[in-house]
């Protein structure tokens, strides 16, 4: 029994560790050092009375996936409320269930209207995840309007989305609105390779230098984090 608490504990904290992308060396300490490892990580990274509730439930989720699912379910058949539908889809979209997140996101915005962002920017990343580019539009121009749209990863799907339905006037537009300086980094390299396959060349290039200047003063933590991105920049500048 010992054992598996152990195992659960260290699944939780390297999991945690890899979701907010901590210093590499705590994957050392946490395998190496399994109980004093963990423990040391979560006081230190994880814990306040806060983050209680939050820490019982993500190693519920790595221990039984499905529980939390199950939970929900019963809790919504108890009682049909806008949240509770909300929260049940919002427990299959980390699970990476998009469909079924999208079916219950929709049930509840339908049924019950609610100008709720957090449930469209979740429609719109479940239907991107989909490739429904159709559905992406719809939701984005529902927010498009909002000060939390501009620049978000919401703008970026809505930009992509856009460029592979032929709207490629359109993309370019919400793509330059998400093009700032030390922001954004991923998300520019898809614009640089969208203006590249629309023969944009000069402005592509541009904005790859500008993304290789960026890379050499980013901290080690961000390099680490882009480092696929700009080993990516970097072969397509020698290739322009």
């Amino acid at each position: 029994m010992h054992y598996y608490l152990i195992v659960a504990l260290q699944a939780f904290c390297i999991y945690h560790l890899y979701k907010n992308k901590n210093e590499y060396y705590w994957y050392f300490l946490i395998l190496f050092i399994p109980v004093l490892g963990s423990l040391i990580y979560i006081i230190l990274k994880v814990y306040n009375r806060r983050d209680a509730d939050k820490i019982q439930q993500e190693l519920t989720t790595i221990i039984n996936p499905t529980k939390r699912i199950t939970d929900l379910t019963k809790k919504l058949e108890f009682s049909e409320t806008f949240q509770n539908k909300v929260n049940l889809a919002d427990a299959y979209f980390e699970l990476g269930g998009f469909q079924n997140a999208i079916n219950h996101y929709e049930d509840a915005i339908s049924k019950s209207f609610q100008n709720d962002q957090h449930v469209a920017k979740q429609l719109i990343e479940a239907h991107a995840q989909l490739e429904n580019y159709d559905q992406v539009i719809v939701y984005a121009e529902r927010i498009s309007m909002k000060f939390e749209f501009k620049t978000s990863r919401s703008q970026f799907l809505y930009a992509v989305a856009l460029e592979k339905t032929g709207r490629i006037v359109e993309a370019i537009d919400q793509f330059r609105q998400i093009d700032i300086p030390n922001a954004n980094y991923e998300e520019r390299l898809v614009f640089a390779k969208f203006l590249l396959d629309n023969n944009k060349n000069e402005e592509s290039k541009e904005l790859l230098v500008e993304l290789e200047q960026e890379a050499r003063y980013m901290i080690k933590a961000n390099k680490r984090k882009y480092s696929a991105a700009i080993r990516e920049v970097d072969q397509l500048l020698k290739e322009i």
